[in-house]
């Protein structure tokens, strides 16, 4: 009798993790996007992304957009911010005006007089963590070349428990040509960076293979 009451209890503990399994997780990403100098040129493949972005994602998932600027840790700087229903038609609904306002950013973007990464990632980050999503990401598109309005600080650790920080299409600057060692120190500096808050790096520049930017 014992035997069969501990097989029952096994079964049912079994039959308990299987549906704890089955609870699809959520995602929340926070997508900033530099608008310095000539970066503004590659908006387009900003665009691309984010277009990725608003097929893949499902119900519960959270997805938002933000300018990299001269002050990003600002409410000014975002340009759109979503949580997507459990309705499909709703969600359908919120897509298509999630696309509406990126396509009215592109068309109109201009460029920053400076550039306000920290700041961005910080904002990113506290709003990922008042998602609640089991997976949060930050995709950094931009050269990570950091230029500050005189007086603002930012050499403090970020916060990033249980964060992924993705930089895309790190391009290359002119100077980096003369000297590619001032390209690999922005991507060591960011490195560092993203490790002290308790995140995870990493750079992707092959923008053809997108899904295996949110692969677990």
């Amino acid at each position: 009798m014992k035997i069969l009451k501990l097989l029952i209890v096994s079964v049912l503990g079994m039959g308990l993790i299987a549906c704890e399994d089955q609870t699809p997780k959520t995602k929340a990403i926070y997508m900033l996007i530099d608008t310095s100098g000539t970066y503004t040129r590659e908006l387009g493949k900003a665009q691309r992304i984010t277009n990725y972005l608003l097929g893949t994602l499902n119900a519960g998932d959270s997805l938002a957009l933000a300018r990299i600027d001269s002050g990003s840790f600002s409410e000014k700087d975002m340009i759109a911010k979503v949580t997507f229903d459990i309705r499909p038609s709703t969600a359908t609904a919120q897509k298509y005006q999630f696309k509406r306002k990126l396509d009215e950013f592109v068309a109109s973007a201009k460029p920053s007089g400076h550039t306000d990464i920290s700041g961005g990632v910080l904002q990113a980050s506290e709003f990922l963590q008042e998602t609640q999503a089991d997976e949060k990401i930050i995709l950094i598109f931009s050269d990570l070349e950091e230029d500050l309005v005189k007086g603002h600080i930012r050499k403090f650790t970020i916060p990033l428990v249980n964060i992924r920080v993705i930089a895309l299409n790190v391009t290359k600057l002119r100077k980096d040509n003369v000297d590619p060692r001032e390209y690999l120190k922005r991507l060591d500096n960011w490195e560092k960076r993203v490790y002290e808050g308790g995140g995870a790096w990493q750079v992707v520049n092959d923008l053809d293979r997108l899904e295996r930017l949110f692969k677990s």
